[in-house]
């Protein structure tokens, strides 16, 4: 669907104290989050206006948000998985 918002808390609101935590306790983390919202934001903002470029590109800058989405959540899960034993 076209400038569908995909936030992290949006997408996984079950996840959402790891997610305040991990942004406020680990830099990496917190890193990859900006760029992951920052990768939506362009993408959004591109469908936005019609898609001023070609399909490749659209292309590689989705796989871009969808392979920081997958690490993001990896490591939400790993920490949601600790914090719970």
């Amino acid at each position: 669907m076209l400038n569908e918002n995909h936030a992290f808390i949006l997408d996984f609101p079950e996840l959402k104290l790891d997610i305040v935590q991990l942004n406020h306790d680990d830099p990496r983390f917190k890193a990859e989050l900006q760029r992951y919202h920052e990768l939506d934001y362009d993408i959004r903002q591109l469908e936005i206006s019609g898609s001023p470029i070609d399909d490749t590109s659209m292309h590689e800058l989705k796989q871009q948000r969808m392979v920081l989405k997958d690490k993001l959540y990896k490591q939400l899960t790993q920490h949601h998985d600790q914090a719970g034993s």
